[in-house]
Protein backbone atom coordinates (compact mmCIF):
# COMPACT_ATOMS: atom_id res chain seq x y z
CA UNK A 1 0.00 0.00 0.00
CA UNK A 2 1.38 3.40 -0.99
CA UNK A 3 1.61 6.27 1.47
CA UNK A 4 -1.19 8.10 -0.34
CA UNK A 5 -3.42 5.01 -0.29
CA UNK A 6 -2.70 4.55 3.42
CA UNK A 7 -3.59 8.20 4.05
CA UNK A 8 -6.82 7.82 2.06
CA UNK A 9 -7.78 4.72 4.03
CA UNK A 10 -7.22 6.40 7.40
CA UNK A 11 -7.89 9.97 6.23
CA UNK A 12 -10.18 10.99 9.10
CA UNK A 13 -7.74 9.68 11.71
CA UNK A 14 -4.85 11.55 10.14
CA UNK A 15 -6.86 14.76 9.92
CA UNK A 16 -7.98 14.57 13.55
CA UNK A 17 -4.44 13.79 14.71
CA UNK A 18 -3.01 16.76 12.78
CA UNK A 19 -5.68 19.13 14.14
CA UNK A 20 -5.18 17.94 17.73
CA UNK A 21 -1.40 18.30 17.45
CA UNK A 22 -1.74 21.79 15.95
CA UNK A 23 -4.03 23.07 18.71
CA UNK A 24 -2.01 21.36 21.44
CA UNK A 25 1.22 23.02 20.32
CA UNK A 26 -0.34 26.38 19.42
CA UNK A 27 -2.37 26.79 22.61
CA UNK A 28 0.43 25.54 24.82
CA UNK A 29 2.64 28.26 23.35
CA UNK A 30 -0.11 30.83 23.96
CA UNK A 31 -0.59 29.72 27.57
CA UNK A 32 3.12 29.77 28.37
CA UNK A 33 3.43 33.16 26.65
CA UNK A 34 0.79 34.58 29.01
CA UNK A 35 2.77 33.29 32.00
CA UNK A 36 6.07 34.60 30.64
CA UNK A 37 4.62 38.03 29.87
CA UNK A 38 3.21 38.32 33.38
CA UNK A 39 6.49 37.07 34.89
CA UNK A 40 8.44 39.78 33.07
CA UNK A 41 7.04 42.40 35.42
CA UNK A 42 8.82 40.83 38.38
CA UNK A 43 5.69 40.83 40.52
CA UNK A 44 3.63 37.87 41.76
CA UNK A 45 1.47 36.38 39.02
CA UNK A 46 -2.10 37.79 39.04
CA UNK A 47 -3.40 34.26 38.40
CA UNK A 48 -2.62 30.65 39.22
CA UNK A 49 -0.18 28.90 36.88
CA UNK A 50 -2.84 26.45 35.73
CA UNK A 51 -5.31 29.15 34.67
CA UNK A 52 -3.77 30.18 31.30
CA UNK A 53 -3.74 26.51 30.26
CA UNK A 54 -7.44 26.24 31.12
CA UNK A 55 -8.19 29.39 29.11
CA UNK A 56 -6.29 28.26 26.03
CA UNK A 57 -7.14 24.55 26.07
CA UNK A 58 -10.87 25.25 26.59
CA UNK A 59 -10.76 27.47 23.51
CA UNK A 60 -9.00 24.75 21.52
CA UNK A 61 -11.52 22.10 22.58
CA UNK A 62 -14.37 24.37 21.55
CA UNK A 63 -12.90 24.78 18.05
CA UNK A 64 -12.22 21.04 17.70
CA UNK A 65 -15.81 20.21 18.66
CA UNK A 66 -17.18 22.69 16.11
CA UNK A 67 -14.72 21.91 13.31
CA UNK A 68 -16.76 19.05 11.73
CA UNK A 69 -19.88 21.26 11.75
CA UNK A 70 -17.87 24.06 10.18
CA UNK A 71 -16.68 21.80 7.36
CA UNK A 72 -20.22 20.51 6.84
CA UNK A 73 -21.54 24.10 6.60
CA UNK A 74 -18.88 25.08 4.07
CA UNK A 75 -19.69 22.00 1.98
CA UNK A 76 -23.42 22.66 2.09
CA UNK A 77 -23.02 26.36 1.28
CA UNK A 78 -19.92 26.79 -0.90
CA UNK A 79 -18.77 30.34 -1.56
CA UNK A 80 -20.07 31.50 -4.95
CA UNK A 81 -18.36 34.45 -6.60
CA UNK A 82 -21.33 34.89 -8.93
CA UNK A 83 -23.52 35.60 -5.87
CA UNK A 84 -20.90 37.25 -3.71
CA UNK A 85 -23.28 39.38 -1.62
CA UNK A 86 -25.39 36.40 -0.65
CA UNK A 87 -22.30 34.28 0.04
CA UNK A 88 -20.78 36.98 2.26
CA UNK A 89 -24.07 37.24 4.17
CA UNK A 90 -24.25 33.45 4.65
CA UNK A 91 -20.65 33.24 5.78
CA UNK A 92 -21.13 36.17 8.15
CA UNK A 93 -24.08 34.39 9.78
CA UNK A 94 -22.10 31.15 10.00
CA UNK A 95 -19.19 33.02 11.63
CA UNK A 96 -21.54 34.54 14.23
CA UNK A 97 -23.04 31.15 15.09
CA UNK A 98 -19.56 29.63 15.16
CA UNK A 99 -18.33 32.31 17.59
CA UNK A 100 -21.36 32.04 19.91
CA UNK A 101 -21.07 28.25 20.08
CA UNK A 102 -17.31 28.49 20.60
CA UNK A 103 -17.75 30.91 23.51
CA UNK A 104 -20.51 28.76 25.05
CA UNK A 105 -18.36 25.60 24.99
CA UNK A 106 -15.27 27.49 26.15
CA UNK A 107 -16.99 29.19 29.08
CA UNK A 108 -18.77 25.97 30.06
CA UNK A 109 -15.45 24.11 30.29
CA UNK A 110 -13.83 26.95 32.26
CA UNK A 111 -16.72 27.19 34.70
CA UNK A 112 -16.58 23.44 35.31
CA UNK A 113 -12.81 23.36 35.93
CA UNK A 114 -12.88 26.43 38.15
CA UNK A 115 -15.67 24.82 40.17
CA UNK A 116 -13.59 21.67 40.64
CA UNK A 117 -10.60 23.82 41.66
CA UNK A 118 -12.77 25.65 44.25
CA UNK A 119 -12.29 28.90 42.40
CA UNK A 120 -14.50 31.39 40.57
CA UNK A 121 -14.39 32.17 36.86
CA UNK A 122 -15.51 35.64 35.78
CA UNK A 123 -16.26 35.97 32.06
CA UNK A 124 -16.63 39.75 32.41
CA UNK A 125 -19.05 42.11 30.70
CA UNK A 126 -21.04 39.86 28.34
CA UNK A 127 -21.52 42.39 25.54
CA UNK A 128 -17.91 43.51 25.48
CA UNK A 129 -16.50 39.98 25.83
CA UNK A 130 -18.72 38.56 23.08
CA UNK A 131 -17.53 41.29 20.71
CA UNK A 132 -13.93 40.72 21.82
CA UNK A 133 -14.20 36.96 21.21
CA UNK A 134 -15.98 37.45 17.88
CA UNK A 135 -13.08 39.56 16.57
CA UNK A 136 -10.69 36.67 17.25
CA UNK A 137 -13.12 34.00 16.04
CA UNK A 138 -13.77 35.89 12.80
CA UNK A 139 -10.07 35.88 11.99
CA UNK A 140 -9.86 32.18 12.87
CA UNK A 141 -12.96 31.53 10.74
CA UNK A 142 -11.37 33.22 7.70
CA UNK A 143 -8.15 31.28 8.28
CA UNK A 144 -10.05 27.99 8.50
CA UNK A 145 -11.89 28.71 5.22
CA UNK A 146 -8.61 29.41 3.42
CA UNK A 147 -6.92 26.39 5.02
CA UNK A 148 -9.78 23.97 4.29
CA UNK A 149 -10.08 25.04 0.65
CA UNK A 150 -6.31 24.92 0.12
CA UNK A 151 -6.13 21.49 1.73
CA UNK A 152 -8.98 20.13 -0.40
CA UNK A 153 -7.41 21.60 -3.55
CA UNK A 154 -4.02 19.99 -2.85
CA UNK A 155 -5.62 16.68 -1.88
CA UNK A 156 -7.74 16.62 -5.05
CA UNK A 157 -4.60 17.10 -7.14
CA UNK A 158 -2.78 14.30 -5.32
CA UNK A 159 -5.55 11.71 -5.32
CA UNK A 160 -7.17 12.75 -8.58
CA UNK A 161 -10.73 13.68 -9.46
CA UNK A 162 -13.14 11.66 -11.59
CA UNK A 163 -15.56 12.92 -14.23
CA UNK A 164 -17.84 10.96 -16.58
CA UNK A 165 -16.77 10.47 -20.19
CA UNK A 166 -19.23 10.30 -23.09
CA UNK A 167 -18.88 7.57 -25.70
CA UNK A 168 -19.10 10.22 -28.41
CA UNK A 169 -19.96 13.89 -28.78
CA UNK A 170 -23.61 12.95 -29.26
CA UNK A 171 -23.85 10.99 -26.00
CA UNK A 172 -25.72 12.50 -23.08
CA UNK A 173 -23.48 11.83 -20.08
CA UNK A 174 -26.08 13.32 -17.75
CA UNK A 175 -28.06 10.09 -18.24
CA UNK A 176 -25.50 7.27 -18.38
CA UNK A 177 -21.80 6.70 -18.98
CA UNK A 178 -19.38 3.78 -19.14
CA UNK A 179 -16.03 5.41 -18.45
CA UNK A 180 -14.48 7.93 -16.07
CA UNK A 181 -11.75 10.44 -16.81
CA UNK A 182 -9.33 10.66 -13.86
CA UNK A 183 -7.22 13.82 -13.60
CA UNK A 184 -4.25 13.40 -11.30
CA UNK A 185 -0.99 15.39 -10.96
CA UNK A 186 -1.36 16.88 -14.43
CA UNK A 187 -2.08 13.51 -16.04
CA UNK A 188 -5.31 12.04 -17.36
CA UNK A 189 -6.34 8.41 -17.68
CA UNK A 190 -9.51 6.44 -18.30
CA UNK A 191 -11.17 4.02 -15.87
CA UNK A 192 -14.16 1.85 -16.71
CA UNK A 193 -17.18 2.27 -14.42
CA UNK A 194 -17.29 -1.49 -13.91
CA UNK A 195 -13.90 -1.28 -12.13
CA UNK A 196 -15.41 0.82 -9.31
CA UNK A 197 -15.86 -1.39 -6.22
CA UNK A 198 -18.06 0.83 -4.07
CA UNK A 199 -19.26 4.41 -3.67
CA UNK A 200 -19.13 6.58 -0.57
CA UNK A 201 -21.08 9.82 0.00
CA UNK A 202 -18.90 12.69 1.23
CA UNK A 203 -20.73 16.02 1.34
CA UNK A 204 -21.00 17.45 -2.17
CA UNK A 205 -18.78 14.67 -3.47
CA UNK A 206 -18.96 10.91 -3.93
CA UNK A 207 -15.75 8.96 -3.35
CA UNK A 208 -15.17 6.21 -5.92
CA UNK A 209 -13.19 3.31 -4.48
CA UNK A 210 -11.13 1.64 -7.21
CA UNK A 211 -8.41 -0.95 -6.48
CA UNK A 212 -7.57 0.52 -3.09
CA UNK A 213 -7.56 4.12 -4.35
CA UNK A 214 -10.14 6.85 -3.83
CA UNK A 215 -11.25 9.29 -6.51
CA UNK A 216 -13.85 11.97 -5.67
CA UNK A 217 -16.43 13.18 -8.15
CA UNK A 218 -18.62 16.25 -7.61
CA UNK A 219 -22.17 14.91 -7.40
CA UNK A 220 -24.52 13.32 -4.89
CA UNK A 221 -24.85 9.59 -4.30
CA UNK A 222 -28.51 9.60 -5.37
CA UNK A 223 -27.76 11.29 -8.70
CA UNK A 224 -24.78 9.04 -9.42
CA UNK A 225 -26.75 5.87 -8.69
CA UNK A 226 -29.46 6.98 -11.13
CA UNK A 227 -26.84 7.16 -13.87
CA UNK A 228 -24.98 3.89 -13.20
CA UNK A 229 -27.60 1.56 -11.67
CA UNK A 230 -27.81 -0.21 -15.05
CA UNK A 231 -24.07 -0.96 -14.72
CA UNK A 232 -24.68 -3.21 -11.71
CA UNK A 233 -24.54 -0.69 -8.87
CA UNK A 234 -26.99 -0.74 -6.00
CA UNK A 235 -27.42 1.50 -2.99
CA UNK A 236 -27.22 -0.45 0.28
CA UNK A 237 -26.95 2.40 2.78
CA UNK A 238 -27.69 6.13 2.89
CA UNK A 239 -23.92 6.75 2.72
CA UNK A 240 -22.73 4.12 0.25
CA UNK A 241 -23.51 1.88 -2.71
CA UNK A 242 -21.80 -1.20 -4.08
CA UNK A 243 -20.89 -2.86 -7.36
CA UNK A 244 -22.79 -6.15 -7.28
CA UNK A 245 -20.03 -7.88 -9.28
CA UNK A 246 -17.53 -7.13 -6.50
CA UNK A 247 -19.50 -8.85 -3.70
CA UNK A 248 -17.95 -11.94 -2.11
CA UNK A 249 -20.49 -12.73 0.64
CA UNK A 250 -23.51 -11.41 2.56
CA UNK A 251 -23.89 -12.09 6.30
CA UNK A 252 -27.16 -11.36 8.19
CA UNK A 253 -26.70 -9.52 11.51
CA UNK A 254 -28.79 -9.75 14.69
CA UNK A 255 -29.79 -6.08 14.30
CA UNK A 256 -31.69 -6.87 11.11
CA UNK A 257 -29.03 -5.34 8.91
CA UNK A 258 -26.51 -7.39 6.95
CA UNK A 259 -22.79 -7.22 6.27
CA UNK A 260 -21.71 -7.14 2.65
CA UNK A 261 -18.12 -8.28 2.13
CA UNK A 262 -16.34 -7.36 -1.09
CA UNK A 263 -13.65 -9.34 -2.91
CA UNK A 264 -11.12 -6.77 -1.68
CA UNK A 265 -11.97 -7.64 1.94
CA UNK A 266 -13.90 -4.41 2.58
CA UNK A 267 -17.02 -4.92 4.72
CA UNK A 268 -20.02 -2.62 4.23
CA UNK A 269 -23.31 -2.37 6.09
CA UNK A 270 -26.52 -3.31 4.24
CA UNK A 271 -29.26 -1.27 5.87
CA UNK A 272 -32.73 -2.77 6.34
CA UNK A 273 -34.13 0.21 4.44
CA UNK A 274 -32.38 -0.90 1.24
CA UNK A 275 -32.64 -4.68 1.67
CA UNK A 276 -35.62 -5.28 -0.60
CA UNK A 277 -34.28 -3.21 -3.49
CA UNK A 278 -30.91 -4.89 -3.03
CA UNK A 279 -32.43 -8.38 -3.21
CA UNK A 280 -34.46 -7.40 -6.28
CA UNK A 281 -31.47 -6.00 -8.14
CA UNK A 282 -29.23 -8.86 -7.04
CA UNK A 283 -31.78 -11.37 -8.29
Amino acid sequence: MTKLAHFQKYKLRYEMAILCCYFLINNTLLATSIIMEADRKGTPLPFQVWEPFVWEYSSAIGVLVLFPLLIYSLQRIPFEWTSIKRSVLYYFLISVVFSLCHVAIMVGIRESIYFVMNSNYDFGNIGFELFYEYRKDLWSFIFFIIFINAYQFILSRLQGEANPVAQSEDDNISQSFDRLLIKKLGKEFIVKVEEVEWLEANGNYVNLHINGRIYPTRTTLSKLIEKISTKGFCRIHRSHAVNLEKIESITPLSSGDSEVKLNSGKALNLSRRYKESFKTQLG
